[in-house]
Order: C-alpha cells, then structure tokens, then sequence
C-alpha cells in the first residue's frame, strides 16, 4: 500500500484529470519538438535540479530563452517520430501545487529510453504550468 503525504488537501477526479490533461499537451508539444509551446507552458524563471558527473548535486535557473535553446538542442530538429509512454504520480499539496513523479519511455527511431524525473506545477488562473524539473544526469549541463 502506498501511503502519501498529509497535505490537508485532498484532490478531486478533476484535479487529476486536469493534471492528465496538461501532461497529454506537454507530450503532444514535445513529441513535435515544439519547444516555443513548451515554453508556453512554464513559469519563468524555470527552476532545475540534478546532478553532475561528478555526484554533486546541482541546481540553475533559465529564462524562456536558455530554456527553448536548451531544449531544441537536447531534442533536436529532425524529423523522426518521438513517442512517450509515461505513468505519473501526483501530490497535490493544495489545489493550486502538486509534485508529479514520472516514469517514462520514450522512443526515438526505434531506441527507448527510460526516464525518471519529477516535476513541480502551479496552477493560475485554472491553467497548470511547469515551474521547477528534477531530474537526474543534467548537472553537467546546468
């Protein structure tokens, strides 16, 4: 049995529909390589935590256009299908906050990669965003 944190709050069915449905968008927006969209839907500046190669934790923050350079050069421009299969675990710490946990595939020309990261969203507005990533293996490129 899973026992999650006591926020105080306790989310609805449309808490995590609206979640699933900002997610589904956020991989639709990647797996076309739309980096100018995705960008539309963070909080700048945009918060990032990993790790170096050296075990050393590490941390930055980047502006929308650190963010849509770094993310056109990580995901490339070419014209190969990017699919995502993930599965996510949300704590809602009130209806407006919630840490999302992924795992996911995703499979580029054929290679699957397997990724787990975290992800910070506020909502404003009705309208979730991303505002902090959390994962691991980036440091080096903070």
């Amino acid at each position: 049995m899973t026992v999650l944190p006591d926020t105080g709050y306790v989310p609805g069915d449309e808490d995590r529909a609206s979640l699933d449905r900002w997610f589904a968008e956020y991989d639709a927006q990647s797996a076309q390589r739309n980096t100018e969209r995705m960008a539309d839907m963070a909080v700048f500046p945009l918060n990032l935590v990993s790790d170096d190669s050296a075990g050393n934790g590490r941390t930055a923050q980047w502006n929308r256009e650190q963010f849509v350079a770094t993310m056109t050069q990580v995901m490339g421009e070419g014209g190969a299908d990017i699919t995502f299969r993930s599965s996510r675990t949300p704590v809602f710490l009130s209806p407006s906050l919630a840490v999302v946990f992924s795992d996911s595939a995703m499979t580029v020309e054929g290679r699957t990669r397997q990724l787990r990261y975290a992800d910070i969203l506020v909502r404003r507005d009705g309208t979730w965003a991303f505002q902090t990533m959390i994962q691991s293996g980036w440091g080096d490129n903070l």
